[in-house]
């Protein structure tokens, strides 16, 4: 059976008023997407993942730095820094670390410990990275051993 002609047009009516709402409530949709995939984000960036303290003499200075920048657009947060063992001391920064600025993670190494070094220090933060795991290698040699 076929609608009468106004009924015909005023269903046509309404189906473009639909279509209009259906179109700007996706335009919508995806403006906000496109918001709030731009959120700001911290990132951390090291100059060196590795410090090689190469071969050094028992009870020398064994204080290395780890140096970073945020590229990021948000303030980088460092919230923990650990090592794998109570040989080597981590410092962390105390404040956050602002978008194109630079930072350091100092690490101390008790070279009183004769022997090869193989110690990994984590860094948990705020970044896109969450967790970056540095490392620092060397050897430990006593004064008498050449």
């Amino acid at each position: 059976m076929l609608m009468p002609n106004h009924l015909h047009l005023k269903f046509t009516q309404n189906l473009e008023i639909i279509m209009k709402n259906v179109i700007v409530l996706l335009v919508i949709s995806l403006l906000t997407f496109g918001v709030q995939a731009q959120e700001k984000v911290a990132k951390i960036e090291f100059t060196e993942d590795t410090i090689d303290y190469g071969v050094i003499e028992k009870g020398s200075d064994g204080v290395r730095v780890f140096e970073f920048k945020n590229p990021g657009d948000a303030p980088l947060i460092i919230t923990k820094v650990s090592s794998s063992c109570g040989c080597t001391i981590p410092k962390k920064p105390e404040g956050p670390i602002l978008p194109g600025a630079t930072g350091e993670i100092q690490v101390k190494y008790d070279t009183k410990r004769v022997g090869p070094i193989r110690k990994a220090i984590t860094v948990l933060s705020n970044a896109d990275t969450p967790t970056v795991i540095l490392k620092i290698k060397g050897e430990v040699k006593g004064v008498d051993q050449k």
